[in-house]
């Protein structure tokens, strides 16, 4: 009798097992990510903006730093993942990335620091009531 029990306990513990197939990272899978790894990536928290007219982006730190961002496949997707937010071109949206931050070294570009984007973790919609947007009215 014990043995019928121990082969239905290892029967039904190995059909419960299920091989899990890996998918494409999401938002919400990056946000449970530690912000304490070890790869020599910063999380950074701030807006961005990017103009795809002079194809240039822009990251501002809450202090009011402000840091150029690479221009590459990370940073469209996270433009697009902010299109949805903005109300037009220059809507700064508020975003948590994981970055690594490095010297500037593009002449035309003013900003001494420059952040290339890693990981996408949170994408927030832009306070509305915020007062320091500038509006053009004839």
């Amino acid at each position: 009798m014990k043995k019928i029990a121990i082969i239905l306990l290892a029967l039904i513990s190995f059909v419960s097992c299920k091989n899990e197939t890996k998918k494409e990272a999401n938002l919400e899978e990056n946000r449970a990510k530690s912000y304490d790894q070890n790869d020599g990536f910063i999380t950074m928290k701030g807006e961005f903006v990017y103009d795809a007219d002079q194809n240039a982006a822009v990251f501002e730190s809450p202090n009011g730093t402000i840091y150029a961002v690479v221009v590459d496949e990370n940073m469209h997707q996270l433009n697009e993942k902010v299109k949805p937010f903005k109300e037009h071109k220059y809507t700064s949206v508020p975003v948590t990335v994981r970055v690594k931050k490095s010297k500037n070294t593009n002449p035309n570009i003013k900003w001494e620091e420059a952040l290339e984007i890693k990981d996408i973790l949170k994408v927030e919609k832009p306070n509305p009531n915020k007062e320091d947007v500038i509006k053009l009215s004839n």
